[in-house]
């Protein structure tokens, strides 16, 4: 298993907790990231949005590619996973720019590509907001122009979206940096299965992600496409009682006044065609992180991460709070390790 976790770009992943201890900046995003490559993680996936999901629209957020590029130049072996919108970004511009960036990483840059569902950002912003389908055929495009010119010297291009003549991007990365992608409608699975190379899923439990692993792996056969990676997002607590534990998950998921983000989590479920039981509890914790279950003992949580790699799942992308402090515990005692762990192969 390799464990990656979200950097912190929104001030924390609580939408009920105010002051999680871990502010959206420069500062702290530095800090911790160094501290992570101590600690043995092997990748942090870096959110894009213009806009706070998590603690309300007019509290900071992180620009995800400044920060990117930022951390490339002070780290050395994390992989960075940044996640890109198409619409938000023209990808021929976006090719040249992500190319220097993996430059500067020395080859540790990877996408996480996300057909974006706020409608209103892009509404702020003046953007383009495509129909849910039209949204992966728009993704669909990118991705064949970002990779056409990270692979070839000169790239044409004719679609729907997008045109390029003879387009030249130099220097390119320097190797083909990983896509990857999540998403539950059929559209989204047949783009992923076709042109990426690994899909990541919302928190579930593992009889849930099971067959979803099997049903992404059968696509990408059909596809003639390389086996793909798996990855999950997860929310962690680990203590040294079970009782601990359970008092730390009611702490974080008891909602007594709706926060101030719950409109962009109403217009989200909206947006998408995700499964739509999600209760207020789970709010809580964004992208289903309380679903996995990893809550508990380091021995509970070891065997449910265990359960996890039999079926398939090769990424945990952990959210914690306050980050650092649970971070540097999980390593230590669900890891196995503090700052010599051997990360696994990328």
């Amino acid at each position: 298993m390799r464990y990656g976790f979200w950097m912190p770009v929104f001030g924390g992943w609580l939408r009920n907790v105010a002051d999680e201890r871990m502010e959206a900046s420069w500062a702290y995003a530095k800090a911790l990231t160094q501290d992570a490559e101590r600690w043995g993680y092997d990748l942090t996936l870096i959110a894009e949005l213009n806009l706070n999901d998590i603690k309300g629209v007019e509290q900071p957020a992180l620009d995800a590619w400044s920060t990117a590029a930022a951390l490339a130049a002070v780290t050395e072996r994390l992989e960075l996973m940044v996640a890109v919108r198409p619409n938000f970004h023209h990808p021929a511009l976006f090719a040249k720019a992500a190319a220097n960036i993996d430059r500067i990483a020395g080859g540790r840059l990877s996408l996480n590509v996300v057909s974006s569902w706020w409608a209103d950002e892009a509404r702020q912003y003046g953007l383009q907001f495509d129909q849910h389908d039209d949204r992966y055929a728009r993704t669909a495009e990118w991705l064949s122009v970002v990779d056409g010119l990270w692979t070839q010297d000169r790239f044409s291009f004719a679609g729907q979206f997008y045109t390029t003549d003879a387009a030249i991007c130099a220097p390119k990365p320097v190797k083909r940096p990983t896509v990857y992608a999540g998403g539950e409608s059929e559209a989204a699975k047949t783009m992923i299965a076709s042109q990426c190379d690994a899909y990541v899923m919302h928190g579930d439990p593992v009889e849930a992600i099971a067959p979803k692993i099997a049903d992404m792996a059968a696509r990408r056969r059909a596809a003639g496409g390389a086996p793909m990676q798996y990855g999950m997002a997860a929310y962690a607590i680990v203590r040294d009682s079970e009782a601990e534990a359970k008092r730390e998950l009611e702490r974080i998921t008891t909602v007594t006044d709706l926060p101030a983000g719950y409109a962009n989590f109403d217009q989200w479920l909206s947006g998408t065609q995700l499964e739509r039981e999600l209760k207020l509890q789970e709010y809580s914790v964004s992208n289903r992180g309380l679903r996995p279950n990893l809550v508990g003992t380091p021995e509970q949580l070891k065997e449910r991460i265990a359960e996890y790699e039999a079926a398939g799942l090769d990424l945990l992308l952990l959210q914690m709070s306050p980050q650092a402090e649970e971070m540097e515990r999980f390593a230590a005692q669900v890891m196995g390790t503090t700052a010599g762990r051997v990360p696994a192969a990328a």
